[in-house]
């Protein structure tokens, strides 16, 4: 049986409204069909990764799939947990798509525990940088939060409001934010109420132990 949320988020790929399995509607605003140009103004914007860098795109990813965690070059992609509204679940995060560009980003998966966070750990000694480029639906807040291994807040940033398209022709944008610390162990991405998603599109990270950086 799918989730709420994967019916709501149904609505960026589907014409028609998505409408949940508890009979609300949860529809984020539907992605356009944006022209070549648009989106390669779009993708203009995401800055190239820093030399060193390990980057994680999630392209392997399967669509609509809900998962108990994702694993990518070393990084762990789990919910925070547990689950506040629905204990008795099991947490899970799932991928879809970015309509204008096909990208695949990492989400909550739990339509009614939307304030868990994602968490995003990571490899070795940890990280000096974490960069992550999300998208969003219309309204979402966003608190990204970095912690070294004792668990401890080393860098915090937060937006009142995902970026919001300018007109229904345009491509939902993309907003990237970056966190430093002496040794980041791991990251929590949150701010999506229910009803709401915050997507992770892509993550880069410089490794503090000297391992290669993959691409």
């Amino acid at each position: 049986m799918r989730s709420m949320l994967s019916f709501a988020l149904l609505s960026l790929v589907a014409p028609t409204p998505a409408v949940c399995l508890a009979g609300t509607d949860v529809t984020p605003p539907p992605g356009p069909l944006a022209s070549p140009a648009r989106i390669a103004a779009l993708l203009a914007t995401i800055p190239k990764p820093a030399a060193g860098e390990t980057v994680v795109d999630f392209e392997g990813a399967e669509i609509g799939m809900p998962v108990s965690k994702w694993e990518e070059k070393g990084v762990v992609v789990t919910l925070a947990g547990p689950l506040k509204r629905t204990p008795a679940a099991k947490p899970r995060v799932m991928f879809f798509p970015h309509l204008a560009t096909g990208h695949k980003g990492i989400l909550n998966a739990m339509a009614n525990d939307q304030g868990v966070p994602l968490t995003v750990s990571f490899p070795g000694a940890g990280a000096s940088s974490v960069t992550l480029v999300l998208w969003g639906s219309t309204g979402c807040p966003v608190v990204v939060e970095a912690f070294d291994k004792e668990g401890k807040l080393v860098d915090r940033k937060a937006l009142a409001s995902v970026p919001a398209r300018s007109g229904p022709s345009e491509p939902v944008p993309f907003v990237t934010i970056t966190l430093k610390g002496s040794a980041i162990a791991s990251v929590q991405v949150s701010g999506p109420r229910d009803g709401e998603f915050l997507a992770v599109d892509e993550l880069r990270f410089a490794p503090l132990d000297g391992q290669q950086a993959a691409r």
